[in-house]
């Protein structure tokens, strides 16, 4: 069975401070037009449970629609690093790493109307590590992966120097450590710094 780890887009969820927030109306109606309902959507590409592109903080790097699907489907692990402010090669180097996709979970219940004051994250040598077992894929139950008042993004720049594509957001709140069978995938935008993903699992 598919577990959807995904956070529900609706009006009431939370943005990154100063992006712009989700907004889903409908434009017109089967009552007006006598026909259909068709939907309107606006938002940040970094709205939800999302996938960076390495061109989000690299004006070199590549685009959304320019990451192969390949790896973003795949053996994944989840392992539990609750409540840590930060997370060491050490930490991760006890843990039983499996598949070339990883998922943190630091938070046993998610608040998706709420942006967090802080996240953790984890040291340059922690991600050192994870690229040296092989991960393609990394992803997170909170928005980033630096510190909320980071404006360097080193862990982005480091997770891109060993070749990881990171997950934000992800809802792990009802799922534990383990292997699984992992599907995230990304619309196709061609250009774009991010998009949101419909992110699901399967135990193995």
């Amino acid at each position: 069975m598919w577990v959807d780890i995904t956070q529900s887009l609706t009006n009431r969820i939370a943005n990154w401070p100063g992006d712009e927030a989700f907004h889903f109306k409908l434009a017109e109606t089967k009552d007006d037009n006598g026909v259909v309902n068709i939907g309107s959507i606006s938002t940040t590409t970094h709205i939800g449970t999302h996938m960076d592109a390495p061109f989000h903080f690299d004006n070199e790097g590549i685009t959304i629609d320019q990451i192969d699907v390949n790896r973003l489907i795949g053996k994944a692990t989840l392992v539990e690093c609750i409540g840590e402010d930060i997370i060491t090669k050490e930490m991760l180097m006890d843990k039983a790493i499996k598949g070339t996709i990883i998922m943190i979970k630091t938070q046993e219940r998610a608040n998706p109307e709420r942006f967090p004051e802080e996240v953790p994250a984890l040291t340059e040598d922690a991600i050192n590590y994870l690229a040296s077992i092989d991960i393609k894929v990394f992803g997170i139950d909170v928005p980033s992966v630096d510190k909320i008042a980071s404006t360097t993004l080193d862990n982005h720049h480091t997770f891109q120097k060993c070749d990881i594509i990171n997950i934000e957001n992800l809802l792990l709140e009802d799922v534990s450590e383990g292997y699984y069978d992992f599907i995230g995938l990304p619309l196709k935008v061609v250009g774009a710094d991010g998009c949101p993903i419909r992110a699901v699992i399967s135990r193995i």
